[in-house]
């Protein structure tokens, strides 16, 4: 598809309209968000509690549907409100940069011609007949730009003139306006076909964003409203850039968003959830909200794909929508969810920004975003909640899936964490960034492999962000030979390894090359990642954390009990009691045991 947009049309283009436009597609979002929650908090919600007959449920599913309609209206008119307001942003650039061409040549005295070239007078003197050198036609890069006639932002000069041939190209006019025509008619060329570039991205957009004839809400709907959000991101990407800080830190993505308008609050929010979403530095409520439509969104497009992998990430995420549409005290917090790589979760108990104690685990091996994520795996994080606020009530605690934990076949190698390092530390800086206290007391914890993520992370210039403890559990290393490489401070980093787990015993790898007995030395303080976090030469603190359940075979609590329990107050209350004191920033009244 070409945009037959000429340089006359982006001169007269009303701009206003545009953004008249984006505003009635704003309020029509609002209307549709407000009705929505009318329906589900004053009538369906009570009709559900109080009323039990045939008649009353019938009437309950009725509302739901007409909920999900306002649910619609609201996100696909979000969508195009953000989808109009870039276009009108990103026009206005280029519309700019036409203005100043055409001022430049009405003061030069030069002629705009209805094709976009620039007629200049005679000027100059011929070196081969002294005569003054007639006035010409200069033509903007006719119409290419590349590394041969490149753009006017290049800061080169495009030799091109209609009537030479490639070679004689090369040929500069002896006319002194000729440069400057041809400069002129470089920047409307540009302007006008940058502008083309960006009707159509925006046009394809919003393309996809009409709705069907004799609509009907169902599943298929909410799959091609996340095409359309899709569609959406990728459209505005320029203007995204232009507008969100996203190659800033999240500190200062804070300030950017304490300084915007509640109007244009509304506006990414609705236009851009998935991104808002998961935006470290934007604060934990909005980031909930924005991610409780976006699963919303999710759910329905995997509902319409069958590999196994998409089949995996559904079952996760309705785990997840399950468990908040169950409420909980405290209450849960959706920080980000996406369907990247094995999939993305990351859930908080407690509000990360209004708690004094913060801690983020990072689980290991096998971890995905699966069936069991929601009663496994964040389950820890209400464990871990819980015991610290026995503590200190103002806690919180998150799970952090942000990345992808390794399988079996992976989990020797030290990509994954490397690749996850730097989300986790961005993630970490967000939360400290975002927390309204003076100075919070944030715990980094990582189990398993992703205890070696949380060393990686740590083990950069400056440590962790805000972090002031670090907890090992079950772990196979952490890159490091000794503590004080975590960059937390002596006395701040704490192990835990039951005696029962076999994956804190897991070998260094040229153990594996040795005789058999060194497999199972426990007196060789090397493991898989470095040296053992719970061993005297580490320095760190070892916590009490007892033996933990038998083997698979012994038990039949799980081929590896002692390894997943050290969150859980049945399975090993010890360890889950001296985690809870450090996360509650009590790590002066745990209980300690020997290093190995």
């Amino acid at each position: 598809m070409a945009s037959t947009l000429t340089w006359q049309q982006l001169r007269d283009l009303k701009l206003s309209e545009l953004s008249d436009a984006a505003d009635g597609w704003g309020a029509a979002s609002r209307h549709a968000d407000s009705a929505h929650e009318q329906v589900d908090s004053r009538m369906s919600g009570p009709l559900a509690k109080t009323q039990e007959s045939e008649s009353a449920k019938a009437a309950v599913k009725r509302l739901k549907r007409l909920s999900n309609n306002y649910y619609y209206i609201q996100a696909e008119s979000g969508l195009i409100r953000g989808s109009v307001d870039g276009l009108a942003t990103e026009l206005a650039t280029q519309r700019r940069h036409l203005i100043e061409a055409l001022d430049d040549a009405a003061s030069l005295g030069y002629t705009v011609n209805e094709n976009g070239s620039i007629g200049y007078p005679a000027g100059g003197e011929s070196g081969l007949t002294g005569e003054e050198v007639p006035g010409g036609t200069a033509y903007g890069g006719n119409g290419r730009f590349d590394s041969s006639n490149p753009s006017p932002s290049s800061g080169k000069e495009g030799l091109y003139q209609q009537g030479m041939s490639d070679s004689e190209a090369q040929l500069k006019s002896p006319n002194p306006h000729y440069a400057k025509a041809k400069d002129v008619a470089d920047r409307l060329t540009y302007a006008v076909l940058r502008a083309q570039e960006i009707d159509v991205r925006y046009c394809g957009a919003l393309e996809k964003l009409k709705a069907p004839p004799g609509l009907g809400v169902d599943t298929k709907t909410w799959a091609d409203v996340a095409s359309d959000i899709d569609a959406v991101d990728a459209s505005a990407t320029p203007y995204l850039k232009d507008k969100i800080p996203l190659d800033k830190s999240p500190a200062e993505r804070k300030a950017w968003w304490d300084h915007l308008t509640s109007d244009e609050r509304e506006e990414y929010l609705s236009a851009f959830p998935g991104l808002i979403g998961n935006l470290d530095g934007v604060p934990t409520e909005v980031r909930d909200e924005a991610n409780r439509e976006n699963l919303k969104v999710l759910i329905a497009k995997l509902e319409g794909q069958h590999d196994d992998l998409s089949k995996t990430q559904l079952e996760g995420l309705k785990g997840i929508q399950e468990k908040l549409d169950e409420g909980s005290s405290p209450p849960m917090f959706l920080l980000g969810v996406g369907d990247e790589g094995n999939g993305r979760a990351i859930v908080s108990y407690g509000n990360p920004d209004t708690s004094r104690n913060v801690s983020a685990y990072v689980p290991g091996l096998g971890t995905t975003l699966n069936g069991d994520f929601a009663d496994d795996t964040v389950r820890r994080a209400l464990q871990t909640q819980k015991g610290a606020y026995k503590y200190d009530h103002s806690t919180a605690s998150v799970v952090w899936l942000g990345y992808d934990a390794p399988g079996f076949t992976e989990v020797a190698s030290t990509t994954d964490a490397d690749k996850g390092a730097p989300a986790y530390r961005s993630f970490m800086e967000g939360i400290e960034a975002t927390n309204e206290n003076k100075n919070p007391h944030i715990t980094a914890i990582g189990h398993s492999y992703g205890s070696l993520l949380v060393g990686t992370a740590a083990r950069e210039h400056g440590g962790i962000p805000g972090v002031n403890d670090i907890i090992l559990l079950g772990s196979p290393g952490t890159g490091a030979q000794t503590a004080s490489e975590l960059n937390v401070g002596k006395g701040h980093v704490f192990a835990a390894s039951a005696d029962n787990d076999p994956v804190s015993l897991l070998p260094a790898k040229s153990s594996l090359l040795g005789p058999a007995p060194a497999i199972v030395n426990s007196l060789d303080d090397e493991r898989w990642f470095g040296r053992d976090p719970t061993s005297k030469e580490f320095g760190a603190t070892r916590i009490e954390s007892g033996d933990g359940p038998l083997p698979l075979w012994l038990s039949g609590d799980g081929p590896t009990p002692a390894h997943s329990g050290y969150f859980d107050p049945d399975r090993n209350p010890s360890a889950a009691n001296n985690i809870a004191k450090i996360v509650a920033g009590r790590s002066d009244h745990i209980k300690a045991e020997v290093p190995r």
